[in-house]
């Protein structure tokens, strides 16, 4: 089974806010994205490196109500008045090419296997059904795309890439053996203290990590 960083999202209260904070941060302006119909959620992506990509992603203020709970929290009131604040490190993504081997055997209940479409373009990812993210956003999503080109393909290349996936917890060993049993130790890395997720970032502006 291969297992590897598909993208990150960056949640904010609404994409002009999450835009305005990513170019003084990064020192680049996010393209146009694209919508969720099935989440009543839009985003604006651009190219991590490694076929990977960030995502910035709010509410949709013009979508109908989905008629369930949308991902990455977004629906939390606590989540809601973070992001009031300033955009937030909300999710990262990990692509397997087994999906339903991973999920039947995972020791953890990663959520339902949720199937996307957006044109040509399918794809199924694991979405708990109350909405919450597992370990406090700790541990990923899992996504298997249709074949073809990964989406990043099509994406700008505005000179930002991942550095790393940094994961926080008061018990390290803990999450690291969570981690081990969804095989995917060996894309973030661990530190002791409170429960917190961030990106860092290579950036024309140097070095960043968005928490």
């Amino acid at each position: 089974m291969q297992n590897k960083i598909d993208h990150f999202a960056i949640g904010a209260n609404d994409l002009t806010q999450g835009v305005d904070y990513l170019k003084e941060q990064l020192g680049v302006t996010l393209s146009l994205g694209s919508k969720h119909d099935l989440m009543s959620t839009h985003n604006r992506v651009m190219q991590s490196g490694n076929e990977s990509f960030l995502e910035l992603i709010a509410i949709d203020p013009d979508a109908p109500d989905p008629g369930r709970t949308r991902w990455f929290t977004l629906d939390d009131p606590k989540t809601q008045a973070k992001l009031v604040t300033r955009p937030r490190a909300l999710c990262w993504v990990v692509n397997t090419d087994d999906l339903d081997t991973l999920v039947a055997n995972s020791p953890i209940d990663l959520g339902e296997i949720v199937t996307f479409t957006r044109g040509d373009r399918s794809w199924r990812l694991t979405v708990p059904k109350n909405g919450d993210l597992l370990e406090n956003a700790l541990l990923p999503a899992f996504i298997e795309w249709s074949p073809g080109p990964h989406p990043s393909t099509a994406q700008q290349d505005l000179g930002v890439q991942l550095a790393s996936v940094n994961l926080s917890h008061p018990e390290p060993a803990k999450l690291q053996s969570m981690l081990e049993a969804l095989q995917v130790a060996h894309l973030a890395s661990v530190s002791e203290g409170a429960s917190a997720l961030s990106f860092s970032l290579n950036t024309p502006q140097g070095l960043v990590v968005v928490d």
